[in-house]
């Protein structure tokens, strides 16, 4: 790993194990309720470093995971947690060089993740409706790789019109309605492809899996949520967490087949 540079995403680690995360820009200061610490500090060093504020606190200079990005970054969409976008690149079954289309972008998390998996000889085509969230994907998707990666590829607009032209390997989806999408998702996907959303509430799910059912090539169609539970260990004292990340979503994913007439 090189040493921190300017433009780089930084996570910062106080005493008490409280995480702050910056983008490093010369001649800058990170104010902190213990003092500050100029960026210029940081930049040039190695990741890990223990950094000293203006009050003698000691803050550890790492480079955020993608969890860390994905829950500290200012943005303006909800953003997939963690927690789901691990599972729905497991489930969705996400692989280096597969062609994945995604809507919509929101703030770029998801699309982080997905970019990751496909690698440098996939991609992700990711359709946004809202300029502004569409902005916002790109700024924070920037912000992480310090570039837009070649495999992603930003649209602004609807799904349902430029999936018409793709042929992917994965439909990916966070919308609100992603029934609409369903049907189009159906023709398009590669035989073997799968179908995958995320949705917060019930009535979406029924409304998609009866989509899902009408279009009748797809099969293995499951819907699962997960639950994340930190565990609190101090020397003997081992216990679960009081508080813990809940449901936040559902998952569906679908295998698409040969349509039954044409086998």
């Amino acid at each position: 790993m090189t040493d921190f540079a300017a433009g780089d995403a930084c996570l910062l680690f106080d005493k008490k194990g409280r995480r702050y995360l910056i983008e490093l820009i010369p001649g800058a200061q990170f104010h902190h309720h213990h003092g500050l610490l100029p960026h210029d500090e940081i930049i040039g060093a190695e990741e890990g470093t223990t950094h000293e504020s203006s009050r003698g606190r000691p803050l550890v200079a790492v480079r955020p995971r993608l969890a860390d990005f994905a829950l500290k970054m200012p943005r303006g969409a909800a953003v997939v947690y963690p927690k789901d976008s691990g599972a729905i690149l497991v489930w969705a079954d996400i692989n280096p060089g597969n062609v994945v289309v995604e809507a919509g972008s929101g703030s770029g998390a998801l699309t982080m993740a997905l970019a990751r998996a496909v690698g440098a000889n996939g991609k992700v085509i990711s359709f946004e409706v809202r300029e502004d969230h569409a902005e916002l994907a790109e700024k924070r998707i920037r912000g992480f790789f310090n570039e837009l990666p070649n495999q992603i590829e930003l649209r602004v607009g609807a799904i349902e019109e430029g999936l018409r032209e793709l042929r992917p390997d994965r439909v990916v989806l966070d919308l609100p309605e992603p029934w609409h999408t369903v049907p189009i998702a159906a023709e398009r996907l590669a035989p073997g492809g799968i179908f995958c959303c995320y949705l917060p509430t019930v009535p979406q799910v029924q409304e998609v899996r009866a989509a899902i059912d009408a279009a009748d090539v797809f099969f293995d169609v499951m819907t699962f949520e997960m639950m994340m539970r930190e565990w609190a260990v101090e020397g003997r004292s081992v216990r679960p967490s009081h508080r813990m990340i809940g449901h936040t979503g559902f998952i569906t994913v679908a295998r698409k087949r040969e349509p039954a007439g044409d086998r």
